[in-house]
């Protein structure tokens, strides 16, 4: 006696068929997937601009207490600007993006007055001696300093120029920005600090 032929089962689809129901099933898998692993209560947050560096508010840092000379021959601490919200930008004369910043330093300088202050710290070292008049040509109207190794390695590394602090009342990093910042930015964080106060 012959052996019976086994029983098997074809779809009655053809191979085109069966490869778009496999797919579809893949797809609706992906979609569960999805949003099974989205469907969570986190508070959602906002992007950030590309250039800022988050810090955790609980737990901000302690900024540099520097002394550094400044372009009209005086002595600068940051120490007596506390109480203050302040910027702390390290740029260059030879610096395009740094450049392009200072119009919107000068006018938030002129908007907020005695709340704030800004304090530019030129990394200049062949070029110091385009500081000064760099400085008038442009009309600076908040204080330009010299720079030096030991305030660029406890602000830093500083890598990348333009980079800017933000510090609060308080004498602590609120804000770290690398590359030029939108004045849009720097006031939300201005108007955010004198609130609080």
């Amino acid at each position: 006696m012959g052996k019976k032929p086994k029983e098997t089962f074809t779809l009655p689809f053809n191979q085109k068929i069966r490869s778009r129901i496999y797919t579809g099933i893949f797809i609706v898998a992906a979609i569960i997937f999805f949003f099974i692993n989205n469907s969570e209560d986190i508070p959602k947050q906002g992007a950030y601009p590309p250039n800022y560096t988050p810090t955790n508010t609980s737990s901000l840092q302690d900024a540099f207490m520097f002394t550094l000379p400044s372009t009209d021959g005086k002595i600068v601490e940051l120490a007596d600007y506390k109480g203050k919200v302040i910027i702390v930008d390290f740029w260059a004369t030879w610096c395009p993006p740094c450049r392009k910043g200072i119009p919107d330093l000068i006018d938030l300088k002129k908007q907020f007055g005695d709340d704030f202050a800004i304090i530019g710290v030129s990394v200049d070292t062949d070029s110091k001696n385009d500081v000064v008049p760099f400085v008038k040509s442009n009309g600076i109207n908040y204080p330009i300093v010299y720079g030096n190794m030991s305030v660029y390695s406890q602000y830093g590394p500083i890598r990348n120029i333009p980079t800017s602090f933000i510090i609060n009342q308080d004498g602590k990093i609120f804000k770290k920005y690398v590359g030029l910042v939108p004045k849009a930015t720097y006031l939300d964080d201005i108007n955010s600090l004198l609130k609080k106060s």
